[in-house]
């Protein structure tokens, strides 16, 4: 079963894309629906109401009264903790059961709308996540007129949500709904189309026939001071050379990924090599947001965690960027994933260092070119079985096998010469 997880900015018109979706075969579960049903009559989540903010918050006819609710909660952080105290873990429970019961049904795509999606740390749990945005003077005006609401408690709601922004870094798909519904139809269908054609390598491995992918997990554009490839020739190369999906991994940049992304949004994961206070390198993968340098190896880890990335140890055992099993053995609880195969080391026994920790810790091991040349992307990379995000990527990286060879003692020159190019403003 395919699960799509739905978001979205206050007034951006999620709800209308789930109608969309739900009328084209999805099996929708409406979080908001949820929130309301906990607390109907009858409830225990009423009760807990009750009891926590008192009678006045019930109406004669037993039912909640929201808007006295809302005057309690709407300006005092500790109120709103609360209640979401009360009613997320209601939702929770009631979420999971009906996904259960939609899997037992044989739902193809299940559909789950969730406006916290983000702030409550969930999208390792779908196959795709989808963002609706619109401007926010657009957003205003509908959620004022369709509820009443001041711009000023509009402000307040909307401001407690991540901004579009960086939803829209952070999801697999967005849709754009500032015109009319013909519009939005059009482009939802774009995404539908675009997320079940994808999960067909799923659908393909639950019948036995395996799609696999052919990936580099750690590349480099001109974002790096040690590199000249612009973000669009790094896009246009990996296509060339057969690639299905590239992390880029700038030393403590994100531009460049988020260029090239634009650019091919299904070709790129989004990464970061991120210099920790010891010296040592480690990589974030799926991030929707820069991590500073200079947090210790634990800081950064728990960062790339907070954004729902993945950790991944690039070169552990390298003789300039490297460190001790005693070290990685510290930290072991912090790292998802480690590079087994890294085409910039030379001595393959660093490399086969780096393989028996990770097997003999349980971790999945990746590969990738370290490329800081056009000429040398792809030339390491790990064939796996198809994923969509980050939810399937660990699973997928389990099964999957290193192939490419090590690259020439060369392109450390290219290196040197990009940082040389780079300090005097002279292009690759």
């Amino acid at each position: 079963m395919i699960r799509i997880g739905l978001t979205g900015t206050m007034g951006a018109g999620k709800s209308t894309v789930g109608d969309l979706f739900e009328s084209w075969g999805a099996h929708r579960v409406d979080a908001d629906v949820l929130a309301r049903r906990v607390v109907e009559p009858g409830q225990p989540g009423l009760e807990a109401i009750r009891e926590t903010f008192g009678a006045a918050m019930i109406r004669a006819d037993g039912t909640l009264d929201r808007a006295a609710l809302r005057g309690v909660v709407f300006e005092d952080d500790h109120a709103l903790r609360r209640l979401e105290a009360i009613i997320h873990p209601a939702v929770d429970r009631m979420r999971a059961a009906l996904l259960d019961q939609a899997r037992a049904e044989g739902a193809r795509v299940a559909l789950l709308e969730i406006p916290l999606l983000f702030e409550k740390d969930m999208p390792r749990e779908f196959d795709a996540v989808i963002v609706v945005d619109a401007p926010e003077d657009v957003r205003r005006q509908r959620v004022c007129e369709a509820r009443g609401l001041t711009a000023e408690e509009f402000s307040a709601m909307d401001s407690a949500q991540w901004p579009g922004e960086r939803k829209r870094a952070a999801a697999d798909h967005v849709i754009w709904n500032d015109d009319d519904l013909p519009s939005l139809e059009s482009e939802a269908r774009e995404v539908w189309d675009a997320v079940t054609g994808a999960s067909a390598a799923y659908e393909q491995r639950a019948e036995g026939v395996v799609v696999e992918w052919r990936v580099d997990l750690h590349t480099h554009t001109s974002a790096s001071p040690d590199c000249l490839s612009a973000p669009a020739d790094v896009v246009r190369q990996a296509r060339k050379v057969g690639l299905d999906r590239i992390a880029i991994t700038d030393h403590n940049q994100i531009e460049g990924a988020f260029e090239a992304r634009e650019i091919d949004p299904d070709l790129v994961i989004i990464g970061e090599e991120v210099r920790t206070a010891e010296g040592l390198d480690l990589i974030g993968l799926f991030l929707t947001e820069h991590i500073p340098r200079g947090g210790t190896f634990r800081e950064v880890a728990e960062e790339i965690r907070r954004q729902g990335g993945v950790v991944y140890v690039p070169h552990p055992f390298d003789s300039h960027r490297g460190t001790s099993e005693e070290f990685l053995d510290g930290v072991r609880d912090c790292i998802d994933a480690v590079e087994g195969f890294n085409a910039r080391i030379h001595d393959p026994r660093r490399n086969q260092r780096a393989q028996n920790w990770a097997l003999a810790h349980g971790l999945p091991l990746g590969a990738g070119s370290d490329a800081h040349l056009l000429s040398k992307i792809g030339r390491a990379r790990v064939v796996m079985p198809a994923f969509s995000g980050p939810a399937e990527f660990l699973a997928s990286l389990a099964g999957g096998r290193i192939e490419g060879r090590a690259s020439s003692y060369l392109v450390h020159l290219g290196s040197t010469w990009a940082k040389i190019a780079g300090k005097f403003g002279i292009g690759e």
